[in-house]
C-alpha cells in the first residue's frame, strides 16, 4: 500500500480525540453522583417515647480566683480559706463531677497557688483546670 502524500484524504491523523473520553468521564461522574447517597440510608427506627428528660445534668464548675494581695473569689464573691475549702467540700458532696478553674495573677507567688491546689485536694476535687491568657503572637 502505498500513501499519496499530496492528497489530504489519505493522511492519517496523529492527534488523540478527547472528545469521547471526556463524554464517559462526564456520564460516570454522574453515576456516581446519583448513586453515593442512596448507598447511606439509616436504619429506619420507631424508637419508644418518654417523659423524662434523659440528658445528664451540666458539669458544675467553680471559678476560684487569686489576687496578688492572696485575696480569694469564688465565681466572683470574696472569700476566706476556710469558707473555700467548707464550700468545695460541699460542692464535691453535691455532685463528684465538679470542676474547679483556677485563675490566679501572675505576680501571686508560687506558694500560693499550690497552696490553692492543695485545698482543693483535700476538698477530694480531682479535676482541676487552670485559666490563662493567650499569649501575644510577637512577645516582647
Amino acid at each position: 500500500m502505498k500513501f499519496d502524500s499530496g492528497s489530504n484524504r489519505s493522511r492519517m491523523l496523529s492527534e488523540i480525540n478527547m472528545v469521547p473520553f471526556i463524554d464517559v468521564v462526564l456520564v460516570l461522574l454522574i453515576i456516581f453522583m446519583v448513586t453515593t447517597p442512596l448507598l447511606y440510608r439509616g436504619l429506619k427506627i420507631n424508637l419508644p417515647k418518654t417523659s423524662a428528660n434523659s440528658l445528664k445534668k451540666p458539669v458544675p464548675k467553680v471559678i476560684v480566683s487569686v489576687t496578688t494581695s492572696k485575696q480569694i473569689y469564688v465565681n466572683g464573691h470574696a472569700m476566706t480559706w476556710e469558707a473555700l475549702s467548707a464550700l468545695l467540700a460541699r460542692r464535691y458532696k453535691e455532685d463528684k463531677r465538679v470542676v474547679v478553674y483556677l485563675k490566679a495573677d501572675k505576680k501571686v507567688d508560687y506558694g500560693t497557688v499550690v497552696h490553692l491546689m492543695d485545698v482543693v485536694k483535700l476538698a477530694g476535687i480531682d479535676r482541676l483546670g487552670m485559666i490563662t491568657a493567650p499569649s501575644p503572637k510577637n512577645p516582647e
